[in-house]
């Protein structure tokens, strides 16, 4: 196969190879935030995967609820309390480990042409700020998007003759899956559609695909249709999760609505979408002036060279771009939006208690708004069930995060005695903790976020009951993800995320409701402070006689560092000291990707840049990525994950650019490895967009602030006072920084 290579300048901004796709995991990548596409790219048999985020398959936890253990809570912290170390084991209402709905493909649109035709200048690619999936070469060729604009898969192919059919035969799929195709002709193509129905549910999930022909002549071959002489196929796609019966013609009208007659339909949708989706993806870029040669390689010739500056460029770009593309309905789930199997490790969820923060953690400071949207819609669309896991679990008021969502349910069931999730306390504060950096950032309250805080202040103020011998109110039971002291079970007391969510959710309640300030601010001065164990380290168990366990993925435990403000080396030096020590003695355990780029941020924090590139480097030599720069969760590309993809974004900019309501912190943790660079359109917290330029030897910061206001500026030679009045720009030559 013959490669052509195109002489496009805008080389960060996009990704190729030179062959198709073999593995799914290798397609490139489309999706507006609800409808994914995974396009494989092949010459003969090309393959579109079409996903979207309601798709979850039925496995019983749609009726599952929380265990009713509120009557028993005070009896468990009374053994807790009394040094019974398992009394949690017992905590329980003797169920079995209940997974989420397992995300799952819908099916793939299916493209044939006649085998053995020319394949000479073959060239894949994905095109980052439009979102556009192009495969090319002489006689063919074909783009696909997925409409932010119109919430629909385009894919407009150039072929004369062509097979194509909605094909529900992916990996996984359920053998007694119940399928049905349908195929009419219409006046100007055909439409086509796919209905699935789970077995053993009344819920079922229908594709449309409306052909749009140009030239040549369509006929049905049932379950699909042929077409011969054509100049050009379109072919729009939406994919829908129902109950009962579904009027696929209906979609089809909607469909056929979307495509103007008097112009170049694909063109016309393409400029709908682009409009929303440039202006998104453009806002932040990163140039680490890395050399013009490796730019133009494709993807898998890049990830060949792990310390090479053009590799971070573009997986700064993919990512960004990826995590935009997934984000809309929800936020990323641990596949991102896409999967090729219906097989998906770990249900392919919303994994709370890590996952979901550490994928959208670029979201506030690199300017994704969308992402943040996404995030909070999970959240609010959810709260009542969080109000009965604090109710049916905790016997209090308020709202009790769960560990795991499959998107449809809030609800804390999955759970079991060596992860005993339904413990997990802190997960409210954690998964507002980006919201409120959203507020932050524009500078005013969302009275949704205002009104949730409300309801995590509550929660403490009812749980909250129990207090040591010195009189501090005592997190019993307690958990932190998903690690167990070295001496005692899982369900502990005083976990160190615990203490900071709690701290931080009152104090963060506090200044958004004033007129229950002084109560809130009360409770929280009652926490106990961290511990520092005797090596020197944060303790992930504030309670005497818990022991570190320090080869574990997670790091909850420095959650006052990373996403807070709690623990930073200028406020609180001596906690910061400790927490970096506690870093230094943390294990990778299994190698997770997550655990590596949570490590990465952590170091960002504590000012430690060549941590940073070490826990970089464990990712970018571990051969965690795949050909479509989506990532793998493990080395070696095992297990298709986007916690790598989605997290490195925001590694890249905390070790540059960190802020707080009233800091600014330049170039905290750069490794040498990068010594040249320009980063722009980074939002901060105190409400301004900054651009940054830097070099070995000096460094620039342009700050566009949209509030008045007095903040400190740091940099590794000291800090000082700036005024920031709105609407005037203001530029920092740092010298040498």
């Amino acid at each position: 196969m013959n490669v052509y290579v195109n002489p496009d300048t805008d080389v960060v901004h996009r990704t190729w190879e030179p062959r198709p796709a073999t593995r799914w995991e290798d397609g490139f990548l489309s999706g507006n935030g609800h409808h994914g596409a995974l396009v494989f790219g092949e010459p003969d048999d090309e393959r579109v995967v079409v996903t979207h985020h309601t798709l979850v398959r039925p496995n019983g936890a749609e009726q599952a609820r929380p265990p009713e253990l509120a009557a028993e809570l005070p009896a468990l912290q009374d053994r807790l309390l009394a040094a019974e170390s398992a009394a949690a084991e017992s905590f329980t209402d003797g169920r079995d480990l209940q997974w989420v709905q397992p995300f799952h493909p819908a099916f793939q649109v299916r493209l044939r042409r006649v085998p053995g035709s020319t394949t000479r200048r073959y060239r894949r690619s994905v095109t980052f700020t439009t979102g556009v999936v192009h495969n090319r070469y002489e006689g063919w060729g074909s783009r696909v998007f997925v409409s932010r604009a119109d919430d629909v898969i385009v894919q407009k192919v150039i072929a004369a003759d062509l097979d194509i059919s909605l094909d529900h035969r992916l990996p996984g799929a359920p053998k007694d899956l119940g399928v049905g195709h349908g195929a009419v002709l219409t006046s100007d193509g055909a439409l086509l559609t796919l209905r699935a129905r789970y077995p053993g549910s009344d819920r079922a999930y229908t594709g449309v695909t409306l052909v749009l022909v140009t030239g040549g002549t369509t006929t049905l071959t049932p379950p699909g249709l042929r077409i011969a002489g054509a100049e050009s196929v379109l072919l729009l796609t939406r994919v829908l999760r129902h109950t009962g019966e579904l009027d696929a013609l209906e979609h089809a009208r909607a469909l056929r609505e979307l495509a103007p007659e008097q112009e170049d339909p694909f063109t016309f949708l393409l400029d709908r979408h682009t409009a929303l989706h440039r202006t998104a993806y453009e806002r932040v870029t990163l140039d680490l002036h890395a050399d013009p040669a490796e730019r133009v390689l494709s993807g898998s010739e890049l990830l060949a060279r792990p310390e090479s500056p053009a590799l971070l460029e573009r997986l700064f770009a993919a990512g960004r771009y990826h995590l935009l593309s997934a984000s809309g309905l929800f936020p990323p789930r641990l596949t991102g939006l896409w999967t090729g199997d219906w097989d998906t490790a770990w249900s392919g969820a919303f994994t709370n208690d890590a996952n979901v923060n550490l994928q959208t953690a670029s979201a506030a400071a690199a300017a994704l708004p969308e992402v943040t949207e996404a995030h909070a819609s999970l959240i609010h669309g959810q709260l009542e069930d969080w109000r009965e896991n604090a109710r049916v679990i905790f016997g209090a008021r308020g709202v009790v995060a769960p560990p795991h969502s499959d998107g449809e349910s809030g609800l804390t069931y999955h759970f079991s005695r060596e992860y005993p999730l339904h413990l997990w306390t802190a997960g409210a504060d954690w998964l507002l903790k980006p919201l409120v950096d959203h507020d932050e950032t524009r500078g005013e309250h969302d009275p949704r976020t205002a009104a949730a805080l409300a309801e995590v202040a509550l929660f403490y103020e009812d749980f909250l009951t129990r207090t040591d011998s010195d009189g501090n109110l005592v997190v019993v039971p307690s958990y932190s993800p998903e690690n167990r002291p070295a001496n005692a079970s899982w369900g502990a007391i005083n976990a160190a995320m615990d203490l900071s969510a709690a701290r931080h959710a009152l104090h963060t309640a506090a200044d958004y409701h004033p007129e229950s300030a002084e109560r809130w601010r009360a409770l929280a001065e009652r926490l106990p402070p961290h511990r520092i164990n005797d090596d020197g380290a944060l303790a992930e168990w504030a309670w005497p006689g818990l022991d570190d366990t320090y080869d574990h993925r997670h790091l909850s435990h420095l959650y006052g560092v990373w996403p807070l403000d709690e623990i930073t080396p200028y406020d609180t030096p001596d906690l910061a000291a400790a927490a970096y020590r506690a870093l230094e003695l943390r294990g990778a355990e299994n190698d997770s990707a997550h655990g590596h780029l949570h490590h990465a941020l952590i170091a960002a924090r504590l000012r430690d840049g060549e941590r940073v590139a070490h826990a970089l480097g464990q990712v970018l030599k571990g051969d965690f990525f795949h050909t479509s720069l989506m990532s793998a969760h493990y080395p070696n590309r095992d297990v298709y994950n986007a916690d790598a993809a989605h997290t490195l974004p925001a590694v890249l900019v905390e070790m540059l650019v960190q802020s707080t309501p009233d800091r600014l912190v330049l170039l905290p943790a750069l490794p040498a490895a990068y010594p040249s660079g320009q980063l722009k359109g980074v939002r901060t917290r105190f409400g301004a967009e900054l651009d940054l330029n830097w070099t070995r030897q000096e460094a620039t910061a342009v700050l566009r602030p949209t509030r008045t206001h007095r903040i400190e500026i740091r940099t590794s030679t000291g800090a000082r006072p700036l005024d920031l009045v709105a609407g005037e720009d203001h530029v920092l030559p740092l010298g040498a920084w």
